[in-house]
């Protein structure tokens, strides 16, 4: 029998739920990695979280199934994500010490992360 082969691809897929948008990715369990998921964002900021997963994928990929669970990004790494398990998945929540609620935090993540957007 043959093995199928994977692309490698991560994708990420969103679906609208009672509480708001879900984004998670589908291809990090392909390389033995957790899956990332963020639920009850607002639909405004799906585009943005879908950069964010996106930026995380690469550096999780790039550090494989060892990867750290802390990631500092934008140009001065200004924007700190934690990676919390949330079930089967990681999710991104604000580090140690912002006072900001989650809701908050995630809008504050896509205005610094990509400033020209919310112009």
């Amino acid at each position: 029998m043959e093995q199928q082969r994977t692309r490698g691809e991560v994708r990420i897929v969103g679906a609208e739920r009672p509480g708001g948008l879900e984004l998670r990715t589908a291809g990090l369990a392909a390389r033995g990695m957790t899956e990332l998921r963020v639920t009850g964002l607002a639909w405004y900021l799906g585009s943005g979280w879908s950069q964010v997963l996106g930026e995380l994928v690469r550096r999780i990929a790039a550090a494989g199934p060892g990867h750290p669970t802390t990631f500092d990004l934008g140009e001065e790494g200004d924007v700190t994500i934690n990676l919390v398990p949330d079930g089967d998945f990681l999710a991104p929540h604000p580090p140690p010490g912002v006072s900001l609620s989650v809701a908050d935090w995630r809008r504050d993540v896509v205005d610094r992360l990509f400033p020209t957007a919310s112009s």
